[in-house]
């Protein structure tokens, strides 16, 4: 890791397991727990809006944070009616700095493939290898997502069936699958375009996709006065 990756990350302290109640968001009136993975991806925008619980990078330490949160809010009789997990993605296809919903996740680390299980299935769980993301906000355009613990770039893509690529929604989705939750995802795309040289290739587009998701975050307000969540 570059010395100006090292730096930018080196700020983040994912919160302890036993620490209080993480904040859950009041998006019109309905309580929502929003997960968000680095502070680089926390712009200005979404500041005037939410406070998300910030995990840290990858699926372990989503899974270990979301999972604790959550089982905290339980204890407290305090779970919200929905979580949702925002931040940055990769595509090779869809517009870069545009904010897409995941209407599917998967989970591409995951492969048995040598004793016989098709790639991407868990064996032992009564899940399909793709999970569907339900509710879907209306006025965004939906993509299928693919989560795993490596950086996606060039020629990798090549063995991804998805549209766009991130670190956490899978495990997110499973903790909140644990719960009874729903999980709405939403992604900017960063990069992907062309393969990545360094960390500034990331950072380029997170002040515009920062703006979008704020915007995107108003819509699922709009959607949720509505009665997106019943």
């Amino acid at each position: 890791m570059s010395g100006d990756a090292g730096e930018a990350f080196g700020g983040l302290r994912p919160p302890r397991i036993g620490a209080g109640l993480p904040a859950v968001d009041l998006v019109a009136g309905r309580p929502l727990l929003f997960v968000m993975a680095a502070p680089e991806e926390y712009g200005p925008a979404l500041r005037a809006r939410i406070t998300p619980l910030m995990t840290g990078i990858g699926p372990v330490e989503a899974a270990v944070a979301v999972t604790a949160a959550l089982t905290r809010l339980e204890a407290a009789a305090a779970l919200p009616l929905a979580v949702v997990s925002l931040g940055s993605a990769g595509s090779r296809h869809l517009e870069q700095g545009g904010v897409y919903q995941a209407r599917s996740v998967s989970y591409r680390d995951m492969d048995v493939s040598a004793l016989g299980f098709p790639r991407g299935l868990t064996p032992g769980l009564d899940l399909p290898a793709e999970l569907a993301l339900a509710p879907h906000v209306p006025g965004l355009p939906l993509a299928r997502l693919s989560s795993g613990a490596a950086i996606v770039s060039g020629g990798d893509y090549d063995a991804i069936d998805a549209d766009m690529v991130d670190m956490e929604t899978h495990a997110v989705c499973r903790a909140c699958l644990g719960f009874g939750l729903p999980l709405i995802g939403l992604r900017g795309i960063s990069d992907g375009a062309e393969p990545l040289s360094g960390f500034m290739d990331w950072t380029r587009y997170l002040a515009e996709i920062d703006l979008r998701l704020a915007a995107a975050v108003d819509l699922l307000s709009e959607a949720v006065a509505e009665g997106l969540l019943g």
